[in-house]
């Protein structure tokens, strides 16, 4: 026994000893990291380089930079840059003596279609100051050829054997009655609108007519955008270039140079000659990349202005409470009323990247920004997406800005829950419920709703989308029936949007930032600084991010048309009975 309590001693000992060296030795790593980590330092002269296997670009950048020992911590060590300071440093560099031109490399970008969009319009702009732009590609997709097709030059690797993903756009959705009725799981919906394709994919083997209709002109829409692009850029008719995708006729590199869409195939020895012809160095050691993110860290300004405008992010999924991921309703007002208070704020953006969610957590933050529209203006940008719930919260603002390929509107509500009275026989697993009223098991998830319980859940979901409807119309000035004509639970590219007036203009964040700023009387960039909010995320928000992360186990299906099965199931049963959702009504993936 002495000896067992002197084995444990020494392993309890042995564990304190190494979580001390442990936290020593980050200590030392960390304050190794806050000493080297100013403003990187940059060549005299170099090239601007846009390479998307290093850096992502997400909708609000890091307040830190990314530290040495990211990768040694378990951290990503991709570097994440905010959309708006991506934009600036292309701009920035546009004027700078020391950029001579940008290298783009967009092979492995992974960003929405309106972030591409983005991007793309702030490469044209760094072209039109007399400065290349040189694309380089190896395995181009959809996404990242027409980026590239922005450049003066498209670079390909002449070796064989890439996967080309330059196929045209594509959704996917998935159905999951078949296996919801061998499970013996019976889905319950209640929804308003023939577009509010919600609980399809629970309900159906199949999209509906309305539903496959608006799925079919979403995606002819956003693709128009792309091909229109690429075809005008690379000198060809759209003809050409979807008949070149339709015939399957880019199978080599060759391929690719017959038919238009890159102007010279290299080699890597190639490639390095080409980059110090264009650079005007003789020698590929003289050829400096000057990676984005650092080029962004060293030319961001880290001044203060008596007057800001402030951009406020709601990136996420609209959800209730005041949970710190998402765009949580208790936790965004607070936000909103804080860039209200704030008196060196003279104008807001609203920056929606969000397919909806919760109904009344979309209400809280709607108030919260008619309150705050009182004292300041405010003005909408549209990311990605500003769909359903993310339009509720934006429509009421005085101007709306959107990309050509948000997607936007979904005007709909509705509400699903599963009942698993057939399971629960087929397990054998007898549940018994006393209640105090007749209704009391309603959200017992145990029995079908009887016809009372269906009609006043209608009768919920019908004022709510009313509310909706009559929200849209008074800001929009228009008829709720205009508006219902068109909502219906309706998804739009924000291209199809202007036309049918549920936007303003087809714009970017940066010139929602300049419109706003104008309204409160700031015509130069001088006269104002840029304020985030919420406050982006720093190191140690990674950091703790980055050691929750082994409680996630990676999803076979990851990658397969199946990867959205568990999320969606999860929406089925995350616990909150009864809520009412305005979002999109599935997870819209297009590739």
């Amino acid at each position: 026994m002495k000896e067992f309590v002197k084995t444990v001693l020494a392993v309890i000992c042995g564990f304190i000893v190494l979580q001390i060296l442990s936290f020593i030795l980050f200590m030392i790593m960390f304050a190794g990291a806050l000493i080297s980590g100013g403003k990187p330092a940059l060549p005299k002269s170099g090239v601007l380089d846009l390479d998307f296997s290093s850096i992502s670009i997400a909708e609000q950048g890091k307040s830190t930079p990314d530290f040495a020992f990211a990768a040694g911590m378990n951290m990503n060590p991709t570097k994440s840059i905010g959309l708006l300071d991506a934009v600036k440093a292309i701009e920035t560099a546009a004027g700078d003596p020391s950029i001579k031109f940008i290298l783009l490399r967009s092979d492995y970008i992974t960003s929405g279609m309106a972030t591409l969009e983005e991007l793309r319009s702030a490469l044209a702009a760094f072209r039109e100051s007399g400065k290349p732009v040189i694309a380089y590609t190896e395995i181009p997709g959809n996404g990242s050829y027409y980026l590239s097709t922005v450049a003066d030059k498209i670079l390909m690797g002449s070796q064989h054997g890439g996967t080309y993903m330059l196929f045209g756009l594509m959704s996917q959705q998935i159905f999951l009655k078949d296996l919801l009725d061998k499970l013996g799981v019976q889905m319950q919906l209640i929804r308003h609108g023939k577009y509010k394709s919600a609980g399809e994919m629970f309900l159906a083997n199949s999209s509906s007519k309305e539903n496959r209709e608006q799925n079919q002109i979403l995606i002819d829409s956003a693709w128009k955008v792309f091909s229109d692009a690429i075809a005008e850029s690379r000198g060809i008719s759209v003809e050409e270039f979807n008949g070149l995708l339709d015939n399957l006729s880019l199978v080599v590199p060759e391929d690719f140079l017959a038919g238009k869409l890159v102007d010279e195939l290299v080699d890597h020895k190639t490639l390095q000659e080409r980059l110090c012809t264009f650079a005007q160095v003789e020698e590929i050691k003289d050829l400096h990349l000057v990676p984005l993110a650092d080029y962004s860290a060293a030319k961001k300004s880290s001044g203060f202005s008596r007057s800001q405008v402030a951009v406020i992010y709601a990136d996420g999924e609209i959800v209730d409470g005041s949970a710190s991921t998402g765009v949580a309703g208790d936790r965004f007002v607070q936000i909103i009323d804080k860039a209200r208070e704030n008196k060196s704020v003279k104008a807001v953006v609203l920056r929606v990247n969000s397919p909806g969610g919760s109904v009344s957590s979309s209400i809280k933050i709607r108030e919260a920004l008619d309150r705050l529209q009182e004292e300041k203006p405010l003005v909408a940008s549209f990311g990605d997406y500003a769909a359903s719930g993310g339009y509720w919260i934006a429509n009421g603002c005085s101007k709306i800005f959107s990309d050509a390929n948000t997607v936007t509107g979904s005007i709909g509500v509705f509400s699903i829950l599963p009942e698993f009275s057939a399971l629960s026989r087929k397990l054998g697993v007898n549940i018994e419920t006393i209640g105090s009223n007749k209704h009391s098991d309603m959200l017992a998830l145990m029995r079908p709703f009887d016809k009372d319980e269906v009609d006043y859940l209608t009768e919920s979901i019908e004022d709510i989308y009313d509310m909706f409807v009559n929200l849209v119309a008074t800001s929009r000035g228009k008829s709720y029936e205009e508006i219902d004509e068109i909502g219906q639970g309706r998804i739009w590219t924000g291209r199809d949007a202007l036309g049918i007036g549920l936007v303003d203009e087809i714009g970017n964040l940066n010139d929602a930032i300049c419109y706003a700023a104008a309204l409160a009387d700031l015509h130069s960039s001088d006269e104002y600084s840029i304020a985030s909010y919420p406050a982006p995320a720093g190191m140690f928000d990674d950091l703790l991010q980055s050691f929750g992360a082994g409680d996630k186990t990676p999803s076979i299906l990851a990658g397969t048309p199946f990867e959205a099965l568990g999320y969606e199931l999860g929406k089925i049963t995350d616990g909150r009975n009864g809520v009412v959702y305005a979002r999109l009504p599935y997870s819209l993936d297009i590739r």
